[in-house]
């Protein structure tokens, strides 16, 4: 486990070392998922490295860099957080979970926050599929869209499986549409209706998609 410190050339030198082998980021070196979710306003990715990061800020004038991975001891982090202080962006660290049912309190504090936060703003999680695709769909329907456009942030082209574990977050944005869109606002439900327990019980993954998404790829 990466220790943060960074301070040092080989501070820095192993924490490329955790990023690129451990934490996978060698692949994110060729491929990348950046994409707009409300366009000129918020934009969404799979952990930046450095430099994409500098490059994203400079392409879309962020102000603004969410973690949706929470702050952890990895040299990804460490990176990623030490660049955005170089570069002026507000860092902010919001976790959420990709293979449990969301959690009441996170998505009231994210909609804190999203009333708050220096846009242009970019959402990373590790692979840019569920977490980010959970924190687009909620900025979807922040802007008052509806479930409908919250589930197509969830999608195959980002990476997202929804057979697998990670399929409780379509679940979650479908049981707002069947129970309650259109009779109450979003945050409404979140906070007087929404059942994380039922959600829980109730969804069932694919056994072939969960193994894959799990043991093959290893995704967080």
């Amino acid at each position: 486990m990466f220790d943060g410190d960074i301070s040092t050339r080989n501070g820095r030198l192993r924490a490329w070392n955790d990023s690129l082998f451990v934490d996978h980021a060698v692949f994110r070196l060729v491929w990348t998922n950046v994409r707009p979710v409300i366009p000129g306003k918020v934009w969404r990715c799979n952990h930046p490295t450095p430099a994409r990061l500098a490059r994203a800020k400079e392409r879309y004038g962020l102000k603004t860099l969410v973690n949706l991975r929470g702050h952890r001891q990895c040299g990804s982090d460490a990176l990623s957080r030490d660049a955005a202080r170089r570069l002026g962006l507000e860092h902010i660290d919001m976790a959420f979970e990709s293979r449990g049912a969301p959690h009441r309190d996170r998505i009231l504090r994210f909609a804190g926050l999203y009333e708050t936060i220096q846009f242009p703003m970019m959402m990373h999680c590790k692979s840019g599929a569920d977490r980010a695709g959970l924190a687009s769909g909620l900025a979807v329907l922040f802007e008052g869209g509806s479930a409908t456009e919250a589930l197509r942030q969830l999608s195959w082209r980002y990476g997202h499986f929804n057979r697998s574990r990670t399929g409780i977050l379509d679940a979650f944005f479908l049981r707002y549409r069947s129970e309650a869109e259109g009779r109450m606002p979003f945050l409404d439900w979140v906070r007087d209706e929404y059942d994380e327990a039922a959600l829980k019980r109730d969804f069932v993954s694919g056994k072939l998609a969960s193994f894959v998404n799990d043991t093959v790829l290893r995704r967080e």
